[in-house]
C-alpha cells in the first residue's frame, strides 16, 4: 500500500477561524465546571423557567404530531403575531410575508443579517463594549471591525460625537444593542434620534439587536425603526429567549427593509432551512398572552437591579446604574487587578463566578460583568462574598469607600 502523506495541519482551517480567539465567557466558565456550591452570575440566562402555559403549547404541539418543517420564513401564524405585536405596541408597519423573518434565535439574525449585507472588506462599527459574537460575526462574513468607542463617564452610551469620531472611508454598517449587554445601557427617545442623524448623515445601515427590550426600567423602549428616516435602513432584530425566558427554544426574528429580508431568507434556506416548529407554536402562545409573565420578571429583575447597584457601590466597587437588561458592569480598577485575575481568585477562594471584563475587550479589564438573572438570596449571600474577599485581599483597603 502506498504511503498516504497527512494533510498539512496548516490547511485544516480557515485562517480567519484560526486566528479568532475563542469566547472569554465560554473560556472562563469551563473553569467553573465540576466546582461545587459556586454562585454563578455570569451566564447571560434567565432564572425563571419558561411560563407553564407556553409549555404546555409547545408540549400540546407535539401530541398533535405538529413535527414538520415550516415555510423557510417562518409559520405564517408566527409572523402575522409578530406584525401584530409591534403594530399594536409600536405602531410601526411590517408586511408579515415580504419584511420579517423567524430565525433560530438572534443569533443566526445577527449572522444572516452581516453576511446578506457585507462584501468582503466592508466595515462595520460595532461598539465597545458590546456582545461578544459581533466582532467575530463580522470577522466571519469577510468584514472589518471599527470599534467604537464608549466609557463610563458617558455610562457606556453611543453618542453622535463617538459615531463622528469613529467612521472612516468603506463603513457601511453600524450595530446597536440596547438595552445593552455587558453593560444595561440603554436610550430614551431624544438620545437615539440624535443617533439616527448621524446614521442617516452616512448613509449606513443600522442592526438593532434589541433582545433585551422588554426588560427597560426607566423609561419606555423605542425601537429605532420607528424614528423618521430609520425604518428603510434598520434591521430590527429580536426573540424570545430574555423576556419570555425561553433560551433554549431558541427563537428569534428578523424585520427590515423587503430586499434584506428577502437576501437574509436566501440564506437561512440553504443553511438553516427553518426554525424549530415546536418553539414557533411556544413563541406565537408567548405574544398573544405572555405580557403578564413578562411584566411579573421585569418587576423581580427590577428589584434585584437596584439592591445590586447599591450593594456593589457600598462595598467599594462603582457601579453605573444600567437602564435596562440584567446585568450591572462594576469597576475593579481601584483592587489594581486584572479582571481574569480578579475572576480567577473569587472563584477560587469565595466560589463566586461572574465574567471578566477582558471578554469583552482588552481595553475593558478595569470591569467586570454580573448577571442578576439569580435568586434574590443568591445575590445577597454573592455580594457578601464578594465583600468578604476584598476585606481579606491585599487589595481590600483600596477598594473600600
Amino acid at each position: 500500500m502506498a504511503n498516504v502523506l497527512p494533510f498539512p495541519s496548516n490547511m485544516r482551517i480557515a485562517k480567519r477561524v484560526e486566528q479568532m480567539a475563542p469566547s472569554g465567557i465560554r473560556a472562563f466558565f469551563d473553569l467553573v465546571l465540576g466546582m461545587k456550591d459556586v454562585i454563578s452570575l455570569g451566564v447571560g440566562e434567565p432564572d425563571f423557567a419558561t411560563p407553564w402555559h407556553i409549555r404546555e403549547k409547545a408540549i400540546h404541539s407535539l401530541e398533535k404530531g405538529y413535527t414538520s418543517y415550516t415555510s423557510n420564513k417562518g409559520m405564517p401564524e408566527l409572523r402575522l403575531e409578530i406584525s401584530k405585536f409591534l403594530a399594536e405596541r409600536y405602531k410601526i408597519s411590517y408586511d408579515f410575508n415580504e419584511e420579517i423573518l423567524v430565525t433560530v434565535g438572534v443569533s443566526e439574525g445577527l449572522d444572516l443579517a452581516f453576511r446578506a449585507i457585507l462584501d468582503p472588506g466592508d466595515k462595520v462599527m460595532v461598539p465597545d463594549p458590546s456582545y461578544v459574537s459581533y466582532g467575530p460575526v463580522v470577522e466571519l462574513t469577510g468584514g472589518e471591525v471599527v470599534r467604537l468607542k464608549t466609557d463610563i463617564k458617558t455610562g457606556f452610551k453611543i453618542t453622535p460625537q463617538s459615531i463622528e469620531d469613529c467612521y472612516c472611508q468603506g463603513v457601511k454598517a453600524m450595530i446597536i444593542n440596547y438595552p445593552c449587554n455587558p453593560t444595561g445601557t440603554s436610550y430614551n427617545k431624544k438620545e437615539l434620534r440624535e443617533i439616527a442623524k448621524v446614521i442617516i448623515k452616512y448613509d449606513l445601515i443600522l442592526i438593532s439587536d434589541e433582545v433585551y427590550d422588554e426588560l427597560t426600567y426607566d423609561f419606555d423602549h423605542t425601537p429605532f425603526a420607528t424614528l423618521k428616516g430609520m425604518k428603510e435602513r434598520t434591521i430590527y432584530l429580536n426573540g424570545f429567549s430574555k423576556a419570555y425566558a425561553m433560551t433554549g427554544f431558541r427563537l428569534g426574528w428578523a424585520a427590515g427593509p423587503a430586499d434584506i429580508i428577502a437576501g437574509m431568507t436566501k440564506i437561512h434556506q440553504y443553511t438553516m432551512l427553518c426554525a424549530s416548529i415546536t418553539a414557533q407554536i411556544a413563541s406565537t402562545e408567548a405574544l398573544k398572552n405572555g405580557f403578564k409573565d413578562v411584566a411579573m420578571m421585569k418587576r423581580e429583575y427590577l428589584r434585584r437591579r437596584n439592591y445590586m447597584v447599591g450593594a456593589l457601590n457600598d462595598i467599594g466597587l462603582p457601579c453605573h446604574m444600567p437602564q435596562g437588561a440584567f446585568y450591572v458592569f462594576p469597576s475593579i480598577k481601584s483592587t489594581g487587578m486584572k479582571s481574569m485575575d480578579f475572576a480567577k481568585d473569587l472563584l477560587n477562594k469565595k466560589k463566586v463566578a461572574l465574567v471578566p471584563g477582558s471578554a469583552f475587550g482588552q481595553e475593558l479589564d478595569d470591569f467586570i460583568r454580573i448577571s442578576y438573572a439569580s435568586s434574590y438570596d443568591n445575590l445577597k449571600e454573592a455580594v457578601a462574598r464578594i465583600d468578604e474577599y476584598l476585606k481579606e485581599s491585599k487589595h481590600g483597603k483600596k477598594t473600600r469607600r
